[in-house]
């Protein structure tokens, strides 16, 4: 019987090139296949590489554990050498930038045996939660062509849920590995802070907020994928401690008893969280006790402080002025408020205001706010359980896209993310799971977080609760 290669994990496609069941080629022919009569309709694929991918499959593959496997780059700080790398900016659209060697991390995913099949869409500088840049247009969510993908990663997450790849890359500042994998029912892992290179030419990006990782369908291809392309590169400032086994040997690992926290109320109890959100938690914390874990109400005292927003605000305003500095500098010229979004022009002009002084001050408030919500674990927690968003998948528009006011639609951004950003600001990892879906068919993420650097934890419950409530089978009707 003919192999259905489009709900195969990454994992098991690998397998069947090893044992030869499969060419390279033929997976590469069936993602391009799913690619072009798909992406029309999701926009999810906005730099097609496919000559360059087929050439690949036909050579001599690496010998990593995902040889031949097809796989998507994010068009965001993840250069691959010879190829657009855009960042969801019309400026560097018009003016055909091209990457002139691969990043450190796209040398990590080569050197793991995937294919790169093109670049994925992401909002200009990866800097909404939503995925909709004047550039090249929304990427629609596949579960509802209305609804955003979610951001910064929404064209990688919709190309996965859609099986047109079994994962993609993926990268987070403030949630955009997470969001996008809850509002597009996948796996989305943030690793710990200085886990996974950003060489050659970043050191720390945001501060110490940005980490590198993929979406996934299996929480074994997370595991297996940060393995991969998790190594230093030799003058990284910090690297996160390693692990004791790889990470893939975690899979199937008993996770133990654990001492898991609920959190089914907004930060600070700003407002009410949508009720589908409540009861995917509420579920989540049901399962988990069904598997013999210990579960109460409980989160840390420092996730209700009310200063947090404002000092996260303020060193992605001063990074995004200087981005635009640096644009500026290598084109000879200052940019102008005409060639970047609105948004961006706003976020830029903030961050001009931020004296030396006060960004410093906004970074030792970070570190001492991450000192107080390491504690809850420190006290005896393992896990923090939260909705991943503070409701499901918006619509189109409503965070992005043309018009609006620029400081009402970051406003809006934050209110849809109001759990993610912690972990970027302690460094903490953590993983949205597909564990829950509205009662009109759109899914909702529940957001898992350890202590820092337990990714090993992350993966022992995460793949506990996968073989309890698997969600490979449930894919959108337009990817059946």
């Amino acid at each position: 019987m003919p192999i259905d290669l489009t709900n195969l994990d990454a994992t098991a496609q690998a397998e069947l090139v090893r044992k030869g069941d499969v060419s390279a080629a033929e997976l590469v022919e069936a993602a391009i296949e799913r690619i072009e009569r798909l992406n029309p309709r999701l926009n999810a694929v906005i730099t097609p590489l496919f000559d360059k991918a087929r050439a690949q499959a036909q050579a001599k593959l690496e010998p990593g554990p995902f040889r031949g496997v097809p796989f998507l780059l994010k068009d965001l700080v993840a250069a691959s050498g010879g190829d657009p790398l855009h960042n969801g900016m019309q400026l560097l659209k018009k003016l055909g930038f091209v990457a002139p060697e691969d990043t450190y991390l796209v040398r990590k995913f080569r050197e793991a045996g995937f294919i790169v099949l093109g670049k994925t869409n992401t909002p200009e500088l990866g800097l909404a939660g939503t995925t909709e840049p004047l550039a090249y247009g929304p990427s629609r969510n596949p579960w509802n062509l209305d609804r955003s993908t979610g951001g910064s990663s929404g064209g990688s997450a919709a190309a996965v849920a859609a099986r047109m790849v079994a994962a993609a890359h993926a990268n987070d500042g403030g949630g955009s590995i997470r969001i996008p994998a809850s509002e597009c029912g996948i796996v989305g892992l943030k690793p710990s802070r200085g886990r996974v290179s950003l060489g050659p030419a970043i050191g720390e990006a945001w501060h110490g907020l940005a980490i590198e990782g993929a979406v996934t369908i299996s929480v074994r291809d997370s595991a297996a994928i940060l393995d991969a392309i998790s190594a230093p590169m030799p003058g990284d400032p910090y690297f996160a401690p390693p692990p004791v086994r790889p990470f893939r040997e975690e899979v199937g690992r008993d996770p133990g008893r654990l001492r898991v926290g609920l959190m089914v109320e907004l930060p600070g109890k700003t407002g009410k969280l949508h009720p589908e959100c409540v009861l995917a938690v509420e579920n989540a914390g049901r399962l988990l006790e069904s598997l013999g874990h210990r579960v109460e109400i409980s989160h840390p005292e420092a996730f209700d402080d009310t200063d947090t927003n404002e000092h996260f605000e303020r060193v992605i305003e001063a990074h995004t002025a200087q981005t635009l500095d640096f644009l500026g500098q290598m084109l000879g010229r200052p940019i102008a408020e005409n060639e970047v979004e609105p948004y961006t022009w706003r976020l830029a002009a903030e961050g001009r205001k931020v004296t030396a002084s006060a960004y410093i001050t906004s970074g030792d408030w970070l570190h001492g706010w991450t000192r107080r919500m390491a504690a809850w674990w420190a006290d005896g927690h393992d896990l923090l359980v939260t909705p991943t968003l503070a409701e499901p998948p918006p619509p189109l528009g409503d965070l992005g896209g043309p018009g609006g006011d620029p400081l009402a639609r970051w406003k809006r951004n934050l209110a849809v993310i109001p759990f993610t950003p912690a972990c970027n600001a302690t460094g903490q990892p953590a993983i949205s799971l597909p564990l829950h879906w509205s009662a009109d068919g759109l899914p909702v993420g529940v957001h898992f977080v350890a202590a820092y650097p337990r990714e090993d934890l992350l993966v022992r419950v995460a793949a506990q609760l996968e073989q309890a409530q698997p969600w490979a089978d449930r894919r959108p009707p337009l990817a059946l």
